[in-house]
């Protein structure tokens, strides 16, 4: 047999899927799968959703690409439907979540670079911290598993514990420019930030001269029942980066900011080839249509309340598999008490996706056009999963 011709950098489950429909994947050989994983949280409107079929095939048939080199109608559209629904005055797209990322910090770098303070490079971030694949993210999100052989780790992050206000005010000095976070961490294992923390960094960041920085690659276009996560504090960063479901499956990413924090970057001081071209803007106009429509985020919120609900009374009823629930919306995760491995497993066994995460942690991502009849599908076979790990454990003790 051949050796494989890529990279041996995935574990990838034996499924081949075909198609798409919603929340539905096919395989090749017709099995149907509820996928609670979407991408990774990038299929925030469905798979195969008609609208965003139309809108790519349109674009498509028109212009691929031009490059930042010429005007973009589509990218100066999605631009300011983004600055018009949130905290921002400015937009720069990227290909992906760790460019939206690099893109931050290159902003906030280059903020107090203009201002006349160079020293003044350092981000702090925090414990658990997942951030990108770049050599300045893996970096940044500090987890040395990510950063064992890439060489000496990039300079300018200084990392403290996940919460604890003390060490974060212990560690700010004169080289601190920005503080970075995700309103919940994903990979870390949908550890949700507490609420008055995020609300205690803004103002460590307004009395200090700092920037606060949000990783809204995974919390944010809807994913919490919210445009953007950091809203249910009431809070607003200074500089945030957005991706996955921003493109409901076509692969951009975009770094928001307040005119102040983007006022270093001048012309010819970043750029990209690929970033904003008119296939991925059309598919982002085209999210935005769905996510900031009439009643979609409340439906989300209701959904999710269901979903939320029924994991719930999963948690009691099956207490030897599941020991918490966490998230916000329809980023959730199940803290497991067994391998979560074991327990995506065997949720796959019962023809239903999910994503591991760290922590022991399970996510549960669903595109967020799931209606409350999938919810209870998923709670089904989450159900017979519990019950057959159950049953295991149970042998196990025998």
């Amino acid at each position: 047999m051949a050796e494989a011709a890529l990279y041996d950098t995935f574990a990838r489950a034996p499924l081949r899927f075909d198609r798409g429909e919603g929340v539905w994947l096919v395989t090749e050989g017709g099995e149907r799968y509820l996928d609670f994983g979407a991408g990774v949280a990038v299929t925030s409107c469905g798979h195969s959703n008609p609208h965003l079929v139309n809108a790519l095939k349109s674009q498509a048939e028109k212009v691929w690409h031009l490059s930042n080199l010429y005007e973009i109608p589509e990218q100066e559209r999605l631009a300011r439907r983004l600055v018009d629904a949130t905290f921002a005055d400015k937009v720069f797209f990227t290909n992906s979540g760790a460019e939206a990322l690099e893109t931050a910090i290159k902003t906030a770098r280059r903020y107090h670079f203009s201002k006349g303070h160079p020293e003044k490079f350092h981000i702090i971030t925090f414990e658990g911290a997942f951030h990108g694949r770049t050599i300045a993210t893996i970096a940044a999100g500090g987890q040395e598993k990510y950063m064992e052989g890439f060489g000496p780790k990039a300079p300018g992050f200084d990392q403290v514990p996940f919460g604890d206000l003390d060490a974060l005010n212990a560690a700010i000095n004169e080289n601190t420019g920005a503080l970075l976070i995700e309103p919940i961490q994903g990979e870390g294992g949908v550890r949700v930030v507490d609420k008055e923390f995020l609300r205690e960094l803004r103002r460590i960041c307004d009395d200090r001269g700092l920037l606060l920085i949000l990783d809204e690659v995974q919390s944010g276009v809807g994913r919490t029942g919210r445009f953007f996560a950091h809203e249910l504090t009431g809070i607003t960063p200074d500089i945030m980066a957005v991706a996955k479901g921003i493109g409901g499956g076509f692969p951009f990413g975009a770094c928001l900011a307040t005119a102040e924090a983007a006022s270093g970057m001048k012309p010819g001081i970043h750029g990209t080839t690929y970033g904003g071209n008119p296939l991925g803007m059309a598919c982002g106009n085209a999210v935005l249509d769905v996510v900031l429509a009439d009643g979609f985020l409340e439906n989300v919120r209701d959904v999710a309340l269901v979903f939320r609900q029924g994991l719930a009374s999963l948690k009691d009823r099956f207490p030897d598999v599941i020991e918490d629930i966490r998230g916000e919306g329809l980023m959730l995760g199940i803290k497991a008490r067994v391998a979560a491995g074991d327990l995506v497993v065997a949720m796959r066994d019962e023809k239903m996706l999910s994503v591991p995460a760290g922590d022991n942690v399970v996510r549960l991502l669903p595109p967020l056009t799931i209606t409350a009849e999938e919810a209870r599908e998923g709670l089904a076979r989450i159900e017979r999963a519990a019950e057959k790990l159950t049953e295991a454990e149970l042998k196990k003790t025998a």
